[in-house]
């Protein structure tokens, strides 16, 4: 039985150095001492998640838990693994009370060590640069296999916590269970950004171009007449998605995985904005009702599986003419295979011309990476948006008082998992939006100071803006310049916001 006070002390030394090879040693020698079943508590929290999700436990609540610490190490992984359960099952009357009085009995037998390092857990503030590259890397060394065979796992998994038990137990062999299949989906591959065509052209020689639509990212399984559709965050959403599912009911195929967007497009066939899609994927909704009026498309761009055979690591062009072979045309997203720049411009301009976002450029041969911003992948857009998550926000003046109203955005920093601040914005928020984040905010308070309320960083929001300028005034040392709210991304998690990294490539371009 491990102690919570062993993965304290693991988790303060990997906090305490930059080398990601320390860290990775760290890491591995504490997941090499825990026991089977401890491997998925443990893994988790030195990610600084909770494999029970987000507790939602407000500020007083955590604080009135706080105090009185034990003397000595005595609460061991699996009771806070039982303790979050049950804090995450309670519900109904009296809900509150009982949450507290859980709290409380946990934080009683923990030391001032531990309470900090379980206070910073629930509230999603515990950074120690444990990102998933070192986590991968850490299971890799301590399982003694190949990274890439430990990351390839992790990505059908849809996670590394199972992958690691399963690596530590039973090493490659345990590995072969997680490969892609029908009804288990993964995590999307994502792409990098790219100035324009020319650009794109330049690092990818002959493409495949795609219009990049701005809807909602959809994997859809197919097994016979079995077809299930789930989101970019892999949840189930079969049910709110008739149009989705029937557009796979003509498919010359038995079985298929593909990858795709449902948006709602209007008469005339330009896009609705992206968060009139997203009504449609709320599950309150009366599905038949908002079908009639909000009508959704599907357009599919990539093909993971035909017929039980699996087909990620075939390159992206070959991909692309099995995926226009199995759906008819209407449902496969407009492409070009190309080199030449004059026509691949036209492509682009045409995209632009419907009403869509861009182009997505793809080197014929990348394989499809699933959960990874893959360098063979790069994205075209008319206008610089990045998203970017809200760290907190201030309480608004005049029509907007009682209302959170100017937000701090942050971009990711991969270096220490944290993020960091890039500037401020009320522009571009609706009553309705102003409503809405206001209740979503304070739902995630961590404390207040001066009119301003911090949160957890859990909010992406797409943000428009001019070009980066060089600010004194915030720890990057850039600013974003006419920032303005293009709307929230409930769809994106904070680990999929824009990095800094990124940010500054864009002030570098703007500099030469």
């Amino acid at each position: 039985m491990t102690l919570l006070a062993e993965l304290v002390r693991a988790s303060a030394a990997v906090a305490a150095t930059s080398s990601r090879l320390a860290k990775t040693r760290v890491i591995a020698d504490c997941l090499r001492a825990l026991e089977p079943d401890e491997i998925e508590i443990a893994l988790p929290y030195l990610s600084g998640e909770i494999r029970q999700g987000k507790l939602t436990l407000g500020h007083a609540t955590l604080q009135a838990a706080m105090g009185n610490p034990a003397a000595a190490p005595a609460v061991s992984l699996r009771e806070v693994d039982c303790a979050f359960a049950e804090l995450k099952g309670v519900k109904g009357k009296g809900a509150a009370s009982r949450r507290s009085s859980r709290l409380k009995s946990l934080f009683s037998r923990a030391t001032a060590g531990e309470q900090d390092f379980l206070l910073r857990l629930i509230v999603g503030e515990l950074r120690q640069g444990a990102l998933e590259g070192v986590m991968l890397e850490a299971v890799a060394a301590a399982a003694e296999l190949p990274a890439a065979e430990v990351r390839r796992a992790a990505t059908f998994a849809g996670g590394i916590p199972r992958v690691a038990r399963a690596a530590l137990s039973g090493g490659r062999t345990a590995l072969g269970q997680f490969s892609i299949r029908l009804m288990q989906p993964v995590l999307p591959m994502l792409a990098q950004p790219s100035e324009d065509v020319a650009t794109a052209l330049g690092v990818l020689g002959s493409a495949l171009f795609e219009w990049k639509l701005d809807g909602a990212r959809v994997q859809v399984h197919k097994s016979g007449e079995d077809i299930r559709v789930f989101t970019r965050n892999l949840n189930d959403v079969t049910v709110g998605v008739p149009e989705v599912v029937h557009a796979l009911k003509s498919a010359n195929a038995h079985s298929l995985i593909l990858d795709g967007e449902a948006i709602a497009l209007r008469a005339d066939g330009r896009p609705h904005p992206f968060q009139v899609t997203m009504r449609r994927f709320s599950r309150k909704l009366d599905v038949e009702a908002v079908r009639a009026e909000l009508p959704l498309s599907v357009f599919f761009f990539d093909c993971l599986l035909r017929d039980g055979e699996p087909l990620v690591d075939r390159g992206a062009g070959e991909r692309h003419d099995i995926l226009r072979k199995a759906l008819p045309g209407a449902f496969a997203t407009p492409s070009l295979v190309t080199d030449d720049r004059v026509k691949a411009e036209a492509f682009y301009a045409d995209a632009l011309a419907h009403g869509h976002e861009g182009l997505m450029a793809k080197a014929l041969d990348a394989p499809y990476e699933a959960g990874r911003r893959g360098a063979g992948w790069l994205k075209l857009k008319r206008a610089r948006t990045l998203d970017l998550v809200v760290l907190a926000a201030e309480w608004g003046h005049g029509r907007r008082r009682g209302r959170l109203s100017n937000l701090h955005l942050g971009a990711r920093d991969p270096r220490s998992g944290g993020f960091v601040m890039l500037g401020k914005t009320f522009k571009g928020l609706t009553d309705e939006t102003l409503e809405w984040q206001t209740r979503e905010l304070l739902a995630r308070e961590t404390r207040r100071d001066d009119g301003t309320v911090h949160v957890r960083p859990e909010l992406v929001v797409e943000i428009a803006f001019n070009d980066v300028q060089e600010s004194p005034h915030y720890p990057a040392g850039m600013a974003l310049r006419f920032a303005r709210v293009k709307g929230y991304r409930p769809d994106k998690r904070p680990e999929e916001a824009d990095t800094l990294d990124t940010v500054r490539t864009i002030y570098q371009q703007s500099l030469s």
